[in-house]
């Protein structure tokens, strides 16, 4: 049997006007600018206009990735449509892919299958725009700093201490380190830079928890872009950029309406990676979405360590959120590599690779029902190659947890094959209320926090902080930093600092090796591993099968 491919599906799709869609959405035409037919940006204004109560918020977050592949956004899809189609109102809010993992190896972040938000094609690659405007005003930023140094250096910035890069939304590793101001000094001060890829840049971040756009420019202002020779930080808004920065955001900030492929609708909206930054969409798409559906289901990025970890710990936190129940995204295939098998022996059944793997998903489920205390099922992607007693056993094994497991089906059969996810998600939201807390408190040191996120959400024994890292703590406290909450950056691909030790490893510590304040952001970023910024193509780049017809119909887009 033949399937058709992502993009094929979502060619194939008779999409709605994007006026249907805000109307379904309760959103009034004149809070609407339109992008086409089939996408629109949604005035911010809305929020404090409105007065619809907020629905009920669902977090979707999945075990710790593998190369088999979990479906935690075709799942957020899925469920979202299978609401709709057992009669609730419902909305769906999700991050921008970056160019970066669509030109790569990772691919889009538009959902698989039948459980897509579309127009696929557009949302993977310029969409509204959002991203080409963050990178303008990073950039910006970069140049008044420049400029400032080679106009007489007033603020006595020092060269060697600059913390701010440049940024573009592509995977190019040539870019990583860079010596710029060459050719004499009418051509800038020769300095060491280098380039982060867009969705690292703190502007992300800011535009993600920013609530309006004076609460952006203020965050913007108060971005660390470097240190004066005496150790003082120096401000964005000691350059005077904020304001021009802000006018170049003026239009991203404001959060995209398109639709699924069954119709619901979907803001998607800002895209921080997960294993450097925050990893959610922002928190003005969310609450617009709140707002404007009895459900609204979204998800965070890679694992629930990261992604879910952030989500509650920070952006929640940040915006006054409370999730209402949380999705947990598993595969028998993803927990059968968590238990040593190579991907291609996923195939067979083995249940005692499954029971090697599974502690993996445990955790997860551990951490968020026992330490954020809310309520939580597990969704099972189903593949053919999965067994009966597969099935049964990690039914079995969450059970202990006293957590339900629900087979999911989306990505062959759409919202019918989430219903049954739809209908226990209903439940949890009606019959268990949770108690929220977050990993640590506001109180802690910068030290405490961490030790808190490694032992209570990793499973490790402690950290080892380097001596440039302890410096670094004792200078960001002395300056008044130290109530931030922490941004862990490290591998998506184990809940330790080390990519290999896959499962549920225990006996370890994680290494910090690097911190550093996100002021504009609010929070501090802790660099564990070896964690890049900017990543690199593989070796065969997906943008290799990527096409266009005479007549602008895009192939080999998933």
């Amino acid at each position: 049997m033949a399937y058709k491919t992502d993009i094929e599906i979502a060619q194939s799709c008779e999409m709605l006007h994007i006026s249907k869609i805000a109307e379904a959405a309760h959103v009034d035409e004149k809070y609407v600018e339109q992008y086409g037919k089939y996408k629109a940006k949604i005035d911010p204004a809305l929020l404090s206009e409105t007065d619809r109560e907020n629905g009920k918020l669902i977090l979707v977050t999945a075990i710790t990735p593998t190369p088999a592949g979990e479906g935690k956004t075709t799942t957020t899809i899925g469920l979202a449509d299978g609401l709709k189609r057992i009669g609730k109102d419902v909305t769906v809010a999700l991050r921008e892919p970056s160019l970066g993992p669509v030109f790569g190896v990772k691919g889009g972040a538009a959902g698989g299958g039948y459980a897509q938000v579309v127009p696929m094609e557009d949302i993977n690659l310029h969409f509204t725009g959002d991203f080409h405007a963050i990178g303008a005003a990073n950039n910006l930023l970069a140049a008044m700093l420049d400029n400032h140094i080679q106009q007489s250096n007033s603020l006595g910035i020092d060269v060697r201490r600059i913390t701010w890069k440049r940024c573009v939304d592509m995977n190019d590793r040539q870019l990583r380190f860079i010596v710029d101001g060459m050719g004499g000094k009418a051509n800038g001060v020769p300095r060491e830079d280098g380039f982060d890829i867009t969705v690292a840049s703190e502007i992300m971040a800011v535009l993600c928890l920013s609530n309006s756009i004076s609460d952006l420019k203020a965050r913007l202002s108060r971005i660390i872009v470097g240190y004066t020779y005496d150790g003082r930080p120096v401000t964005c808004g000691e350059l005077k950029a904020a304001g021009a920065m802000t006018a170049l955001l003026k239009d991203a900030i404001m959060p995209n309406l398109v639709q699924t492929l069954e119709g619901t609708p979907a803001f998607v909206h800002g895209g921080p990676f997960a294993n450097i930054a925050h990893g959610c969409n922002s928190v003005m798409a969310t609450k617009i979405a709140l707002k404007m559906g009895d459900y609204t289901v979204t998800e965070a990025g890679f694992g629930a360590d990261l992604g879910a970890e952030k989500f509650l710990d920070i952006k929640c936190r940040m915006a006054g959120l409370t999730p209402d129940a949380v999705v947990v995204v598993a595969t028998v295939r993803a927990l059968k590599m968590h238990g040593g098998r190579a991907k291609t022996e996923l195939a067979t059944e083995d249940l005692k690779a499954l029971e090697r793997g599974i502690p993996n998903l445990l955790r997860h489920v551990s951490n968020i029902k026992n330490v954020y205390k809310l309520p939580c099922v597990v969704a099972v992607n189903r593949f053919p190659t999965d067994t009966d007693a597969e099935i049964e056993f990690i039914i079995a094994k969450c059970r202990e947890l006293g957590v339900n497991t629900v087979l999911s089906t989306v990505w062959a059969d759409g919202g019918a094959g989430g219903e049954a996810l739809a209908r226990e998600v209903v439940r949890l939201c009606e019959e268990e209320k949770g108690e929220f807390t977050f990993a640590y408190e506001d109180d802690l040191t910068i030290s405490e926090k961490i030790e808190a996120v490694v032992k209570k959400i990793y499973g490790g024994d402690g950290i080892a902080i380097l001596p440039a890292a302890k410096k670094q703590i004792a200078e960001l406290e002395a300056l008044g930093f130290g109530n931030m909450p922490v941004c862990m950056a490290k591998t998506q691909y184990s809940f330790s600092d080390d990519a290999t030790k896959l499962g549920a490893p225990d006996g370890f510590t994680v290494t910090i090796k690097n911190v550093k304040v996100s002021a504009g952001a609010g929070f501090i970023v802790v660099l564990t591993g070896d964690i890049l910024t900017m990543p690199g193509l593989p070796k065969v780049p997906a943008a290799e099968k990527i096409d266009v017809d005479e007549n602008g119909r895009i192939t080999g887009l998933f």
